[in-house]
């Protein structure tokens, strides 16, 4: 078996609240007119406390503040809790350090405290430009907001941020999802990721289907001219949803697609760290908020849940997440950072490879386009031979 190393870190932080709960959204988040932030980040520290004998020593490479809606959290604690990170934990010269926000959910003075307080990288999540189906989705900001959004974290400083958008909304046509792309692109964002809109089981959206949906065909269609719009515009496809232009790639999100290692505090929050000469141990705190900070500031030894990830289910986690960048991987890569041999999954990838899913030059595969296009389908190939993984798929932040 090859030697399993220790992969970059990363460290993620899971802010829980919103101001209102998106009908599409299947997220550990709740919604709030007010919630107690000074305890939430005492509780945060004292996670972290917990989890440094895991990664003493070693060098944080970025950090994202995921949620809910992060930016509900006033700009002084976030700065009391990067003061702790940084006391804490060695943090690379030039970390990366993301903030999810909602236009409805920050003005022009969160975002210049956010600045202060050393966030360099800001996720928006405007989802639409238009006001009908900003309704539509269940946002509380309407199109003015989201322009005075971008307009005043620029303002403030930021010059690496990024902005969600969905496509294939109800009654949306393809004329109204270009509409929506230029809108974004005039706003010359440095990075930009694209999502499909999608009825996740358990929300309202998938008990109740919203009316006149776009087909597949329709939705297959709106997809590739929008990501040739953004390509046009220089925001080159690096990863099946994320568009970026030349060093605006997502540091934190390259770090989860290549099997990297991200230490997760917070109600939720789940987290991947590999252990030389032990293996790779997942683990996911408690989800609910309340108990969350109960059990980290009653000094409990656990806060959530663990277990060793085993050999047999490492390839299905890499390829999961390997696969959804353009690059595709190198065999080197895979054996570092799952310890398995890659003798044990090429006769797999030479089948994908017969079916055009992947392409390979020597040692380096990647996905084609047609790989990307049915990419579950895909990585099902490497799914241990019971048909079970216990360890949940990585979702991805922006």
């Amino acid at each position: 078996m090859p030697e399993l190393s220790v992969a970059p870190l990363s460290l993620y932080v899971h802010l829980p609240w919103c101001k209102a709960k998106c009908p599409y959204c299947d997220f550990n988040s709740y919604a709030a007119t007010e919630f107690p932030a000074a305890r939430y980040v005492d509780a945060l520290i004292a996670d972290l406390e917990r989890e440094l004998p895991r990664v003493w020593g070693r060098q944080v490479h970025s950090i994202f503040f995921g949620g809910g809606t992060p930016s509900l959290f006033p700009p002084a604690e976030l700065d009391r809790l990067l003061s702790a990170i940084r006391a804490r934990l060695r943090l690379a010269p030039q970390v990366e350090i993301s903030l999810e926000a909602n236009p409805g959910a920050v003005d022009a003075a969160a975002f210049q405290g956010f600045y202060d307080a050393g966030i360099n990288r800001l996720s928006l999540g405007v989802q639409s430009f238009d006001d009908g189906f900003l309704q539509a989705l269940g946002r509380i900001h309407d199109a003015r907001a989201a322009h005075l959004a971008i307009e005043a974290l620029q303002k403030a400083g930021f010059d690496n941020w990024n902005l969600d958008l969905i496509f294939a909304l109800p009654a949306q046509d393809l004329a109204a999802a270009q509409r929506d792309v230029q809108a974004a692109l005039a706003h010359q964002p440095p990075h930009l990721s694209l999502y499909q809109l999608t009825l996740e089981p358990g929300t309202p959206f998938a008990s109740q289907i919203p009316a006149q949906l776009p087909d597949a065909d329709s939705a297959a269609e709106m997809e590739e001219n929008l990501r040739n719009a953004l390509a046009d515009a220089g925001l080159q496809r690096y990863e099946v949803s994320a568009h970026a232009r030349a060093g605006r790639q997502c540091r934190h999100n390259r770090n989860y697609w290549l099997y990297g290692d991200y230490l997760g505090i917070g109600a939720g929050a789940h987290g991947k760290i590999t252990l030389a000469g032990q293996g790779i141990w997942r683990s996911r705190k408690a989800p609910r908020p309340e108990s969350y900070m109960e059990a980290a500031l009653k000094a409990k030894d656990s806060l959530g849940e663990g277990q060793w990830v085993p050999p047999a289910e490492r390839p299905f986690e890499f390829f999961l997440n390997a696969l959804r960048l353009l690059e595709g991987f190198d065999e080197q890569l895979f054996e570092e950072r799952t310890g398995v041999s890659f003798l044990l999954v090429e006769a797999r990838l030479r089948r994908a490879l017969q079916d055009g899913l992947l392409q390979r030059e020597g040692r380096h595969w990647r996905p084609t386009p047609l790989g990307l296009n049915w990419l579950n389908q895909l990585c099902r190939q490497f799914l241990p031979e019971t048909g079970k993984t216990q360890s949940r798929p990585i979702a991805s932040a922006s």
